[in-house]
C-alpha cells in the first residue's frame, strides 16, 4: 500500500492506472476507521482493480462550537486497517495541502441540505459538498463509496454528484451495527460505558418505529411521537430531531403514502449521534 500526503502523488498514481485501464474505487473518510469503513472498502476491493482511501477531517464541515480539535485521530491505526483490507493507495492530506490559503469557493446545495442535519448545523453541507467535490477531482474514481448511515450526505452526494456532471458511479453501502444494534460511528468512542448503554434506547426506538409502519401506522406524527416517547425516556438522551421526510425531497411528510426516510439525532451526554431507517414498498431497512 503507498500512502501519500500530496496531492500532486495522489494524481500521479491515480492517472497512472487510468492508463493501464485500471478501475478506481474511492471511500472518503474522515480516519478512525471501524467495521462500517471496512465494508465500504471491501465493497470497493470487490468491483474495482485499485482502491483508493482517503483519511482526512475537514475543518470546513465543522460548525465554530463543534468537535473539530476533539474528533478521534489515530493514523497509524488506520494505516493498519487500510493495509489489512487491501487498499492500494492511502491519501492522507494535512489541512494545508487540502485548503493552502483562504477559500474563496466552496460547493454548495439548495433544499436537500436545509432540513435534518443541515437545519442543525448551519453550513456543514457546504463543507462536505466541497471537500468531496476537490477529493473527486484529485482522485477522479470510477465509483465512490459512502454508508446509508449518513442518509442526507448520501442524498446530498449523489445529487451533487448528478448536477455537476461527476462521471462518478455513487455506490450506498448498508449501515453497519454492533451487535447491540447500535449504528457504528467514530464518535461512538466518546461515550462512556454507562452512556454507551443509554445510546441503545436510538435503535430501539427507530425498530418500534419501523414496526408500526409495517403494521400499518400511515400518520408520521404518531411514528413521530412513539419514537420521542421512548428517547425521552432516557434520561441520558436530550432529541436534537426526529424527523418523517419524503425520501426523494428530504422535506417533513404529514402522512406515509411513499418511500420515506425517519431520521433521528440524540444527543448521549455531550455527544451527537444519528440513525434512521428507510421505508419503502412494504419492507423497512437501515
Amino acid at each position: 500500500m503507498f500512502v501519500a500526503e500530496l496531492i500532486r502523488e495522489t494524481r500521479e498514481m491515480t492517472e497512472s492506472w487510468r492508463k493501464q485501464g485500471y478501475s478506481i474505487g474511492f471511500v472518503p473518510t474522515m480516519g478512525y476507521l471501524h467495521e462500517g469503513h471496512i465494508s465500504l472498502i471491501k465493497k470497493a476491493r470487490q468491483e474495482n482493480d485499485r482502491v483508493v482511501v482517503s483519511v482526512f477531517v475537514n475543518p470546513t464541515q465543522f460548525g465554530p462550537n463543534e468537535d473539530f480539535d476533539k474528533y478521534p485521530r489515530n493514523f497509524e491505526r488506520d494505516r493498519e486497517i487500510c493495509e489489512k483490507a487491501g487498499v492500494d493507495l492511502l491519501f492522507a492530506p494535512s489541512v494545508h495541502e487540502m485548503y493552502p490559503a483562504k477559500n474563496l469557493v466552496f460547493v454548495n446545495i439548495s433544499e436537500l441540505g436545509d432540513g435534518l442535519c443541515g437545519a442543525k448545523r448551519p453550513g456543514h453541507f457546504q463543507g462536505v459538498c466541497t471537500v468531496v467535490t476537490k477529493l473527486f477531482n484529485i482522485v477522479l474514481p470510477d465509483k465512490a463509496y459512502f454508508g446509508e448511515k449518513d442518509a442526507q450526505q448520501l442524498a446530498i452526494i449523489r445529487r451533487m454528484t448528478k448536477d455537476l456532471n461527476f462521471n462518478i458511479q455513487i455506490v450506498p453501502c448498508p449501515t453497519v451495527r454492533d451487535q447491540d444494534g447500535l449504528a457504528l460511528s467514530s464518535r461512538n468512542a466518546y461515550l462512556s460505558e454507562v452512556e454507551r448503554k443509554a445510546a441503545l434506547v436510538i435503535p430501539r426506538s427507530l425498530q418500534a418505529a419501523r414496526q408500526a409502519i409495517l403494521s400499518g401506522e400511515r400518520d408520521a406524527a404518531q411514528i413521530i411521537q412513539l419514537i420521542r416517547e421512548m428517547i425521552t425516556a432516557e434520561p441520558l438522551a436530550a432529541i436534537d430531531y426526529i424527523e418523517v421526510v419524503d425520501g426523494e425531497t428530504l422535506k417533513p411528510v404529514s402522512r406515509i403514502d411513499g418511500p420515506v426516510l425517519v431520521a433521528v439525532a440524540v444527543f448521549i451526554g455531550k455527544t451527537r449521534l444519528i440513525d434512521n431507517f428507510w421505508y419503502k414498498e412494504g419492507s423497512a431497512c437501515s
